[in-house]
């Protein structure tokens, strides 16, 4: 099985909450959102600095959701990985909610807990979730860990170089 995730630069978020959009418009959502979006204030004047992180259900490995869940409403996906919920399944009795560390499961008007399903639809037909789909400076990724995590091995290493004055950056720019 190829675990997907979710990766965030936080460097890169603006924190435009496209993404969250996006997401409710996939999911056709009104009341709840699978998608947040936390601001940080860091320092104090004059150099104050803001980071933002897009957090949505990290469709964990170990999911602690799953794991609590009485009825076995929620389950994970073999092909991809996806923590997925049978609503019809969920008694709402918020177990879920509890042991996510991630604030992920919301509760709808008629009680039943729903969440980010990492647009497996999409996923199945090679496209990216809507939130991915439409971040403008690309600060949020989706694809399998490996990836991901060669991604930024990739992006540390350049960075490293970058601040000793060799690789990618010429001398004097």
């Amino acid at each position: 099985m190829t675990q997907y995730a979710f990766s965030l630069d936080p460097s890169r978020c603006s924190g435009c909450r496209a993404c969250i959009v996006a997401c409710q418009d996939q999911n056709d959502l009104e009341a709840v959102a699978f998608r947040h979006v936390t601001d940080h204030e860091a320092g104090a004047y004059p150099d104050v600095r803001v980071s933002h992180f897009s957090i949505a259900c990290q469709h964990c490995g170990d999911a602690p959701c799953v794991l609590v869940c009485p009825t076995r409403a929620i389950s994970r996906r073999d092909s991809d990985g996806a923590v997925l919920v049978a609503r019809d399944l969920c008694i709402g009795c918020h177990s879920c909610e509890l042991a996510c560390p991630f604030g992920a499961p919301q509760f709808a008007s008629d009680g039943r807990m729903d969440k980010c399903d990492l647009c497996h639809g999409r996923l199945d037909h090679g496209l990216t979730p809507a939130c991915v789909r439409v971040c403008p400076t690309r600060a949020l990724q989706c694809g399998p860990v490996e990836e991901l995590s060669a991604r930024k091995a990739e992006a540390a290493s350049v960075r490293l170089l970058e601040s000793l004055g060799r690789g990618t950056v010429p001398d004097g720019a």
